[in-house]
């Protein structure tokens, strides 16, 4: 197989340069959309980018600094602190002043800069030195702070489909194709997905890897020689590669598995490379929402404290309070009902459209509004018996829909039977 230029991953030889070859987004990128207007007019606002890896955050700031024709500088969070930030401002100062725009500053991984390094950030966006672009995998609410925050455009990145996916592979083959004089054939399609997670910098990378590892003028990818390559050449947990994603999988799946042993083993791996603590609590919290909800209310209470509590202690301390809570979360009964019933009603919302308030349950705060029906009929809980009383809450068009299903644990058996005492089976409880 020929050499390629600097030996560049084939993700890296393949990233786009222009809007028009960007895969993806197009919410974001598409012929009528705010972002591309902005970027047709010439004027964009500082911005963060927030989306899973390898949705194509770092190569959409590259295209609209090389679209626009401005100076581009990046930065690493990883691997810059505040002396580096303020060099690539000065340097953006001077050029300012002789470009035809204003320069762009990028910083990858902006949920990694400190207090201190996003301060020293804020003066040169405020002041239009710099126009920011940020790119994260973490919510920016929780780690940008609010200050420099409330002068970003936030820009949500989706996961690419199984259509984009496949087209980006159809794309790589041809490159190879291209490049290595050989006839290559993709048989075979899933396990090039599932390795890759919806992740289009690891499905490129890992079409190469296994292209790679096949001899012959003519190449055959197939799911079994997918995994027999990926397998030999898994990294180990990195906590700014790819792995690091496989790992925090494995964990939050082990937990909500109920198996502790596998939570504390994938929790123990996360520990020794130095994974942010934040970062592991955040998502035993949502865990604890999302998998144990309405069967175990104390698991979000624990989650919660515990996310306040590694904020304030850190390592090594705790890795303690860590272990203590993913042990509780692993062994506590599981329960997905309130996290289903919020996707069945926001699916309801979609399909049905914006349902009218029952006339009972609209507020009446003029007597115009009473006189017309405003609050009529509506029954007040805490005048009857039990506190309750029976009338309906949701549209006429849904009358009688269940959206909470109550599931087979003590916690929701007894919320199941309360339910179907007072509705008697208005739901089918």
């Amino acid at each position: 197989m020929s050499t390629t230029t600097d030996n560049m991953p084939l993700a890296e030889r393949m990233r786009p340069a222009s809007l028009d070859e960007y895969q993806g987004q197009q919410h974001l990128i598409g012929p009528h959309s705010v972002l591309r207007q902005a970027i047709g007019s010439g004027t964009i606002p500082s911005m963060i980018l927030w989306g899973p890896p390898g949705t194509g955050k770092t190569t959409l700031a590259h295209i609209i600094s090389q679209t626009l024709d401005r100076p581009f500088h990046s930065l690493s969070a990883i691997h810059s602190g505040v002396k580096d930030v303020r060099e690539v401002i000065d340097r953006a100062k001077g050029q300012g002043m002789f470009a035809k725009g204003m320069p762009v500053l990028f910083i990858d991984e902006i949920h990694r800069f400190s207090k201190s390094q996003q301060d020293s950030l804020l003066a040169a966006v405020e002041r239009g030195i710099v126009t920011l672009i940020g790119a994260t995998t973490e919510n920016p609410s929780f780690e940008v702070i609010s200050a420099l925050l409330s002068r970003c455009q936030v820009y949500i990145l989706k996961e690419l489909d199984r259509a984009d996916l496949e087209t980006l592979l159809e794309k790589g083959r041809q490159k190879l194709e291209q490049e290595t004089g050989k006839r290559i054939t993709v048989a075979e399609t899933p396990a090039l997905l599932r390795v890759s997670g919806g992740d289009a910098r690891k499905l490129l990378n890992s079409l190469e890897l296994v292209v790679r590892s096949l001899q012959g003028d003519t190449l055959k990818v197939t799911n079994e020689a997918v995994m027999h390559c990926i397998q030999q050449n898994m990294p180990s947990y990195d906590k700014n590669g790819e792995n690091h994603y496989d790992i925090i999988s494995a964990f939050i799946k082990s937990m909500r598995g109920s198996d502790p042993n596998g939570a504390v083993y994938w929790l123990a791996r996360m520990v020794r490379a130095g994974e942010d603590p934040k970062f592991i609590a955040r998502r035993m919290l949502i865990l604890a929402s999302e998998d144990i909800g309405a069967a175990n209310p104390t698991a979000l209470v624990l989650a919660n404290s515990c996310f306040q509590a590694v904020n304030v202690i850190g390592y090594p301390e705790a890795e303690i309070i860590l272990s203590q809570c993913a042990v509780y979360l692993a062994t506590s009964p599981k329960s997905n009902a309130t996290y289903r019933a919020i996707k069945d009603a926001k699916t309801m919302v979609e399909e049905k459209g914006d349902l009218p308030v029952p006339l009972h349950l609209r507020n009446a705060p003029t007597k115009l509004m009473k006189d017309i029906g405003y609050g009529k009929d509506y029954g007040y809980a805490h005048d009857h018996p039990g506190n309750f009383v029976e009338q309906e809450f949701l549209p006429d068009a849904m009358k009688g829909t269940p959206l909470y299903t109550p599931q087979d644990n003590a916690r929701e058996k007894a919320d199941r039977d309360r339910l179907a005492r007072l509705w008697k089976g208005k739901y089918g409880y």
